[in-house]
C-alpha cells in the first residue's frame, strides 16, 4: 500500500502519525501535529468523562484538522486479594523508606476500556479516527464508532493478531515492533517473546494484510521512515521523539532521563501498570522486575506504586517513575511538534516510490 492510500483514507497531508502517549500530552500536541499535516493522536483511556469532553472540545475549537483518539481494549481483571496482598509486601520496604502510608493507595484501576458509556462521550465530537490498543471492543461498539464515518485502526505485534484486526475490518493496521516504547499491544496471547523487531514484522505483515499497514518502533528519523517505507509501510507511526517538544507534558524528571546516557537503557516491565511496557531502566525496574510475577493484572498494579512515585518524584528522583520510551531516543528534540513532523515526513518524499503502490 502507498502512503497515498493511507494520508487519502485519513485526510491528512504527510504520512506520520503521532503515537498517543497517556501521562506525557494532552490535546496540545495532537493538535499541533494535526495542523502541521500529520494525525496527531489524543490518548483517553486515562481520562475521566469531564476531561475528555474538556480536551476533544479543545482540539475541535483549534483545528478543522483530522485527529485521532485512542482508547485501551482490554477486559477489566477480577481482584485478586492475595496477589494484591503480595504486591503490597513487596512494596512494603519502600513505604517505610520514603514514609509512604499504605493508607494512601488510591482507589480504582486508573485505566478504563473503551465502553458504550465512554462512546456515549465521544460521539457528540465524531472523531474521524478512532485507534485502539490490545485488541478491539466489541462488535456493537465499533458499530457504534463506525456509524459516524470514523476510521478505526488497531494494534498489531505478530502476524497472527495483524490477520486477527483485518478480518474484523480494521481500515489500517499498526505493526508494533519490540523497540516501540510503552505498552505492548499483544492481544491474542501474553507472552512478550511472540514480538520480534519492527523491520522483521513489518514486512511480513504487509505480505498478509489487504489494508495500509504503519510502522510503529525505534523510528525516530528520515533514515528510518525511509527504511519504513521500503519495507512497504503506507506511513509511520512516532511516540518518542515527540517527548521533548515544548506541546508535550512530559516531565522535568522524564526529560532529564531521555536526554541522559541512560535512555540507552530501555527494558519491558509490568511493575508500573501490570502489563508489559518499555520505558527507561530505573531503580523499581531493577529491583522489583523489570517483570515481576507478583505484580497485580493491568491496571490494578499502578495504585500501590502511584505513592511511591509520588514521593520520589517530590525528592527530585525518578526512581519510581514510568520513563516510556522506545529503544531509539536519539531522535528527541526540543522542537516545536509542526517541525518534527514536517521534518519526518521529508524521509518519505525524499526515499524512493513505496514498495507495494
Amino acid at each position: 500500500m502507498s502512503a497515498a492510500s493511507l494520508t487519502e483514507l485519513m485526510g491528512i497531508d504527510l504520512p506520520v502519525i503521532q503515537a498517543p502517549m497517556a501521562g506525557v500530552q494532552g490535546s496540545a500536541l495532537a493538535i499541533a501535529v494535526s495542523e502541521a499535516g500529520g494525525l496527531g493522536s489524543l490518548p483517553a483511556a486515562m481520562l475521566g468523562d469531564d476531561a475528555l469532553r474538556k480536551e476533544l472540545a479543545a482540539i475541535r475549537a483549534a483545528t478543522s484538522r483530522p485527529f485521532n483518539v485512542n482508547f485501551f481494549a482490554h477486559q477489566p481483571p477480577v481482584p485478586d486479594a492475595a496477589r494484591d496482598a503480595g504486591w503490597r509486601q513487596a512494596l512494603r520496604p519502600y513505604y517505610a523508606e520514603f514514609g509512604a502510608n499504605e493508607a494512601d493507595i488510591p482507589q480504582g484501576p486508573g485505566r478504563r476500556p473503551f465502553s458504550a458509556e465512554v462512546a456515549e462521550v465521544i460521539e457528540a465530537f465524531r472523531p474521524p479516527v478512532i485507534s485502539f490498543h490490545f485488541g478491539l471492543p466489541d462488535e456493537a461498539l465499533l458499530a457504534r464508532v463506525r456509524s459516524w464515518g470514523a476510521k478505526v485502526l488497531s494494534s498489531a505485534t505478530t502476524v497472527a493478531e495483524a490477520r486477527w484486526l483485518a478480518d474484523r475490518g480494521v481500515d489500517a493496521i499498526i505493526a508494533q515492533g519490540l523497540e516501540a516504547g510503552g505498552h505492548r499491544g499483544l492481544f491474542l496471547s501474553d507472552d512478550v517473546g511472540t514480538q520480534v523487531g519492527l523491520f522483521a514484522l513489518l514486512p511480513q505483515i504487509v505480505r498478509e494484510v489487504r489494508v495500509p499497514v504503519i510502522a510503529a518502533g525505534g523510528i525516530a528519523d528520515v533514515q528510518g521512515v525511509a527504511a519504513a517505507q521500503a519495507l512497504g509501510a503506507a506511513g509511520v507511526q512516532v511516540g518518542t521523539a515527540y517527548l521533548l517538544c515544548p506541546e508535550s507534558t512530559t516531565s522535568a524528571l522524564h526529560r532529564a532521563a531521555l536526554r541522559s546516557e541512560g535512555a540507552a537503557e530501555t527494558a519491558l516491565t509490568n511493575v508500573f501498570s501490570g502489563r508489559p511496557a518499555r520505558g527507561i531502566v530505573n531503580r523499581a525496574m531493577r529491583e522489583l522486575g523489570p517483570i515481576s510475577a507478583v505484580a497485580p493484572a493491568f491496571p490494578l498494579a499502578t495504585a500501590a506504586i502511584a505513592p511511591l512515585r509520588a514521593k520520589a518524584e517530590a525528592a527530585g528522583s525518578s526512581d519510581f517513575s514510568p520513563l516510556w520510551s522506545g529503544q531509539n531516543a536519539s531522535g528527541c528534540r526540543e522542537v516545536p511538534a509542526a517541525r518534527l513532523t514536517r521534518d519526518l515526513a521529508a524521509g518519505w518524499v525524499a526515499s524512493p516510490a513505496s514498495a507495494g503502490s
